[in-house]
Parts: C-alpha cells; sequence; structure tokens
C-alpha cells in the first residue's frame, strides 16, 4: 500500500510466525519485511527507519518499539495483548490494535467442550475405545462427575464471558461472576472478590485478561475454596494462574479435575500438569478452527490497511484508542 503522504510502499516488518493469510494480504498491500524473532538487529540498518508497521502473533516489548523510529501502528493477532507493552506504545504515539468479536463465538464454544470433555472424562473414554479395552474387559467405570447441578462461577465477564456463560445458561446452569466491577445489565449474580465467587460455585472458568492486575490471580487460596468437587477450567490466559499451585490442587485432591487450554510459558508445559491424570491440557486451540484464524488474520490487516488508508484502525486497544495518525 502506498500512504498518500508518501510515494513509497508502506514497509510492515513480521517478527516470528504470522498466519500464512494475513502474510499472504500483507505482501500484496505493502512492502513485507520478515525476521525470526522480534529482534531488531535481525533487520537491515538500510530497513530499521522504514518500518511503520508491525504485525504480530507474539510479543512486542519496549526496547523493540524503541528500535523503529517511524513506528505508527502494532497489529495484533488475537484478544489479548498483553504481550505487547501496551503503555510504551501509548507514551511513543504508536497505535495498537487487537482482533476482538471474530474469536468470540469460537472461543466460548471450546470452552464449553473442555469443560463437558473434563466433567464426562471423555479423552479418556476414548482412549480405552482405542486401546481395545472396551472389547477386552468391558465399559469404562462411569465419571465421577457430571455437568448436572453444577453452578459456573466466570472470572473475566467481557465479550467471550458472556458468550460462555449463556451457553451454559442454556444448560439450566446458575451463573455467577467476577470483574473488577459489576457488568451493566447482566443479570448474572456478581462478587466482589475471586476468592467469594470460588466459594460460592463449584466450577470455575477463567477467560480472565493476562497484565499484572490478574498475575497468578487464581492460586492456592482460589483452589481451596472452589473446593474438593470444584473444576476449574481457563481458555484465557496462563498467567492468570499459579500453575505450581494447581499442580498441587489436582494432587492433593483439593480440586476433582481441570481443564487447561493456555498456559504462563507457552509451549512449555509444567511438568507436574502433564503428570497429572485428572487435568485435560490442550495446546492453546479454543480459538483453533481455520474459519475463525483466518478472520482473525483478516481483521489484523484490516487494521493496518485503514490506518494507513484512513488514519483510524477498527480495532484499537482501550490504551491506544487516543492516538492519531502523524
Amino acid at each position: 500500500m502506498t500512504d498518500p503522504a508518501s510515494p513509497a510502499p508502506v514497509t510492515i516488518l513480521v517478527p516470528g510466525t504470522l498466519h500464512d493469510h494475513a502474510i499472504s494480504r500483507i505482501a500484496s498491500a505493502f512492502r513485507l519485511l520478515e525476521i525470526e524473532r522480534p529482534d531488531a538487529s535481525l533487520v537491515d540498518p538500510s530497513d530499521v527507519a522504514a518500518v511503520r508497521g508491525i504485525a504480530t502473533f507474539g510479543e512486542i516489548d519496549a526496547a523493540f518499539i524503541d528500535a523503529f523510529p517511524k513506528l505508527e501502528i502494532i497489529a495484533k493477532i488475537g484478544v489479548g495483548y498483553d504481550s505487547v507493552d501496551v503503555g510504551h506504545a501509548a507514551k511513543c504515539g504508536v497505535m495498537v490494535t487487537n482482533t476482538p468479536d471474530v474469536l468470540t463465538e469460537e472461543v466460548a464454544d471450546s470452552t464449553v467442550g473442555i469443560l463437558i470433555s473434563v466433567l464426562r472424562e471423555l479423552p479418556k473414554a476414548e482412549a480405552w475405545l482405542r486401546a481395545g479395552k472396551w472389547a477386552s474387559q468391558g465399559p469404562i467405570p462411569v465419571s465421577p462427575l457430571t455437568l448436572r447441578k453444577r453452578s459456573i462461577g466466570i472470572f473475566g465477564m467481557g465479550r467471550i464471558g458472556l458468550a460462555i456463560a449463556k451457553r451454559l445458561e442454556g444448560f439450566g446452569l446458575p451463573i455467577a461472576y467476577h470483574n473488577r466491577r459489576p457488568v451493566e445489565s447482566v443479570g448474572y449474580a456478581y462478587y466482589p472478590t475471586l476468592k467469594a465467587l470460588a466459594e460460592a460455585v463449584d466450577t470455575l472458568i477463567c477467560i480472565a485478561p493476562g497484565g499484572p492486575s490478574t498475575e497468578k490471580a487464581v492460586n492456592a487460596e482460589i483452589f481451596a475454596a472452589l473446593g474438593p468437587n470444584g473444576v476449574f477450567v481457563n481458555t484465557g490466559r496462563g498467567s492468570t494462574v499459579d500453575e505450581d499451585a494447581l499442580a498441587k490442587a489436582l494432587a492433593d485432591g483439593t480440586i476433582a479435575a481441570a481443564g487447561i487450554d493456555v498456559f504462563a510459558n507457552e509451549p512449555h508445559v509444567p511438568q507436574a500438569l502433564l503428570d497429572a491424570p485428572n487435568a485435560m491440557l490442550l495446546p492453546h486451540v479454543a480459538s483453533g478452527s481455520a474459519h475463525t484464524r483466518q478472520a482473525m488474520a483478516d481483521l489484523c490487516v484490516d487494521n493496518l490497511v485503514a490506518w494507513f488508508s484512513a488514519g483510524r484502525p477498527l480495532t484499537p486497544v482501550p490504551e491506544t484508542a487516543g492516538v492519531r495518525k502523524r
């Protein structure tokens, strides 16, 4: 794409891997520059001043932002953007965008699917069949847990949290939630602290955003409050959970089971969680359908196109909503 203010094509830097569809669209609309990881030393010095946009799925820190004097926008694929130093970007007048809404329904579907799979031990049942045990040993023992008569607590009643709540409400289950503050027009029971929510329910779903305010918010105290019949599901951010405390809670029966799709140090998963037979672990796939990932890629690139053609992105994050094009 050629910016009206400049005859030269706009250079967009992609550090690390990005969706192939996004790469194709960026290459057709802009000058694409790819490097292996977010390391400014990998960019040829002659290109440093040309970079005006970054498209990313991963981490962008303050030093990387500072390395590009003409940087205007960071387009992040994903709803969560805690991996981008958005505060520093705002101070530098750099727009940051994310891809909300397009993955809401997919993640909500997956979250409910994970919950049911954990409760009914569906992965174990499939493994039983595939190993020939149904034929040789008979039916697998019935699952000790069920969705029936459960009470649901949601930590993070944003777009996705609300979509999850609506789905589980359809199962006839009571819903409660914890946020920093009550959400207007939401009729579910609100608890002012996460501990109070955990004490009131037996099923805790975490879809809270990452960042310092939620770092390890789900910890040993929360698992103890959830109790021995408790089930924990996390499709939000791995950083919100004390993984050591989770592994211990699973091992000693503090809670009954867990379904985890996100981890603090992806793709690395603590061995103690891998060893837990009452945990279902997935490789961050809640939004991982071809349909939804392409929609995320499209919105990422649409933000770049809107910024460089009209000076206004489609989905700026709140912290940089006031940034104006230079």
